[in-house]
């Protein structure tokens, strides 16, 4: 039990892992409960849909989307290690994982899968009916995700597609499909937050994703990283504020992205591309830059519907 907090070289919580039974801390490992950052990446953008969208009041909704976003996430790993358990065995950082290393068989893997997508149904139960058909449109999405990294080399820009999906859903549970152009374009600017930041994550694996032959954008940037974090997160801005001035035409209200335009500028200035420690510190600050743009986003919705 004392080697467990060194199985996974980036978990947040060292010492709970020390505690759960060995099956019950493998299962918490491959569902990532242990590095929280994941989940809230997947929430922020349904919070940001539906905040813009004016529904400011809709606490309920937030709490069912946040247990909806850690269910999916859990069950998006689980999937994930299942796919590529030949490859994590190949790569430092990922050789330990329990699907990888053989401490969890692929039969208990997919039980625990389900089980994770059972609560997410539940969730799901909760939707006006236009919004559960988007949020099962992303399904597909989902499923080809661990391919990518096999056949290009910018899997990157497929997770963008992947894990901003909350965006369409917050914004139908409110709107419905009426008012689509706000939304395409706050969707277009998660798709760019989403490949900035993990691109920065993969910054870790570079030597390991070339030794083993699977692509990432870091390495597909090259010598560029930096350059292009800062375009992605240049263009995330610009089409939030687009989004914004469509929800609210008032020059005012773009003020109200500052703060994470400013946090993004951090980031880009302060990455230290060489230094795995610096990536990941950058990438899990975004669960501070979501906080940002929820806050705008709500300002911006509550003031549109006066």
């Amino acid at each position: 039990m004392t080697a467990a907090p060194e199985i996974v070289p980036d978990t947040q919580y060292r010492g709970v892992l020390t505690v759960l039974p060995p099956t019950l801390r493998d299962l918490a490992l491959i569902a990532r409960f242990d590095r929280p950052i994941g989940w809230w990446l997947l929430f922020w953008p349904c919070a940001w849909g539906l905040f813009l969208a004016g529904g400011t009041s809709r606490w309920g909704m937030i709490l069912w989307l946040l247990l909806g976003s850690i269910a999916m996430r859990g069950a998006g790993c689980v999937y994930n290690d299942i796919v590529d358990a030949d490859l994590d065995a190949r790569v430092a950082r990922t050789a330990a994982r329990p699907v990888a290393s053989g401490a969890i068989s692929k039969k208990v893997a997919w039980i625990w899968l389900f089980a994770l997508c059972g609560v997410g149904l539940i969730v799901l139960l909760q939707l006006r009916w236009e919004a559960q058909v988007v949020a099962l449109g992303s399904l597909g999405l989902v499923a080809a995700y661990p391919f990518m990294k096999r056949i290009t080399g910018w899997p990157q820009a497929w997770l963008g597609l992947v894990f901003t999906w909350g965006a369409p859903v917050g914004w139908i549970e409110v709107h419905g499909f009426d008012r689509l152009a706000p939304l395409g374009l706050l969707y277009a600017g998660c798709w760019a937050w989403c490949m900035a930041y993990d691109t920065i994550y993969a910054l870790q694996d570079r030597e390991d994703d070339a030794m083993v032959g699977i692509g990432s954008s870091a390495l597909s940037f090259g010598q560029h990283v930096r350059a292009g974090v800062t375009a992605l997160y240049a263009m995330a801005i610009a089409c939030w504020a687009a989004a914004v001035w469509l929800v609210r035409p008032d020059p005012v209200a773009l003020l109200a992205l500052l703060p994470v335009a400013l946090h993004f500028a951090w980031q880009a200035i302060t990455l230290d591309t060489a230094d795995g420690l610096s990536a990941l510190a950058r990438f899990r600050s975004n669960r501070f830059a979501g906080g940002l743009m929820a806050a705008a986003c709500f300002v911006v919705g509550a003031a549109g519907q006066l």
